[in-house]
């Protein structure tokens, strides 16, 4: 059973630092791509970034590119996303989704695995 469990959440203020982790079970860690989703109360799922089997590649949303970096410990079967300059507008719950492939991909529906989410409020 694949279970992936997301940790570091919290309320902060705006231009503050996060680091959320997921750690991973149940299946070979090494194997696949990684992803962080999120979602706003009243908004759909969005993408966040992803990271490929290795490390290698990484992609980013666009609202976030530049303030949020991914990595990954296969060692620890942990992914992480460090989040700096918090803004208002990242307020959302955190989803760490295991996917179908080891390539990255910034769609949902190529993920497999979710966590249950860890929830990140910014005040500002």
């Amino acid at each position: 059973q694949v279970q992936l469990i997301e940790s570091g959440g919290g309320l902060v203020q705006a231009g503050a630092s996060l680091r959320l982790s997921c750690a991973a079970s149940g299946r070979t860690f090494s194997r696949y791509a990684m992803g962080w989703f999120r979602q706003a109360p009243g908004k759909e799922r969005e993408f966040v970034a992803a990271i490929n089997l290795n490390g290698g590649t990484t992609s980013y949303a666009d609202s976030v590119k530049g303030r949020f970096a991914i990595s990954r410990d296969n060692a620890k079967n942990t992914v992480y996303l460090q989040m700096n300059d918090l803004k208002p507008e990242d307020t959302a719950k955190y989803y760490c989704a295991s996917g179908r492939y080891g390539w990255l991909d910034v769609t949902p529906r190529t993920y497999d695995y979710w966590g249950q989410g860890a929830q990140v409020n910014v005040s500002s």
